[in-house]
């Protein structure tokens, strides 16, 4: 047990299995509207950066990776956003419809659970629209127009972050 080869493959294993489990929260919190599952894969592989750094372990190929994990956690925020918020300005949704749905999603999952939080974005979009046009109709149209949004962003979402483990993977395997 005093052997630093063994304690050094025990905190690669563990760190690795950490990692790739932080990874997977972040990929499975996609499913949450309002959950930064991009963001949290992305602090996952900063601390993951972080330690190699400390270690020594940190090559050129590893910073070049993180590099490519970052602008695809950037590009994956603004594209997030963008396409939910396209098909709800498609349906002229205004601003302030669009963040009582975010708000209220965000304070459920805080506050309740992540899975109510799922429940609480369409609803309160729905609420804001229907107390802002008196059409139950529009506003069902209009939430229907942020979950279609919702689930094209989830797809896009979805492959980068399946991106992100895979350059991340190679990072592990190659460094």
């Amino acid at each position: 047990m005093t052997d630093p080869k063994f304690w050094n493959l025990f905190f690669d294993t563990f760190l690795n299995i950490l990692t790739f489990l932080v990874l997977l929260t972040g990929l499975l919190g996609l499913v949450i509207p309002v959950f930064p599952g991009i963001t949290v894969m992305w602090l996952g592989t900063l601390a993951y950066a972080v330690i190699q750094f400390m270690r020594g372990e940190m090559g050129w190929l590893g910073w070049f990776l993180f590099f490519i994990i970052t602008l695809l956690m950037i590009g994956g925020n603004v594209v997030d956003n963008i396409i939910i918020t396209k098909h709800m300005r498609d349906k002229d949704v205004p601003w302030s419809s669009i963040l009582v749905s975010f708000a209220l999603g965000i304070i459920a999952s805080m506050f309740l659970t992540p899975l109510v939080g799922i429940i609480a974005s369409p609803l309160g979009l729905f609420l804001a629209e229907w107390a802002r046009k008196r059409d139950k109709q529009v506003a069902f149209d209009n939430t229907k127009a942020w979950m279609k949004g919702w689930g094209w962003s989830f797809l896009a979402m979805f492959g980068i972050g399946i991106l992100m483990i895979l350059l991340w993977g190679l990072w592990v395997w190659l460094g």
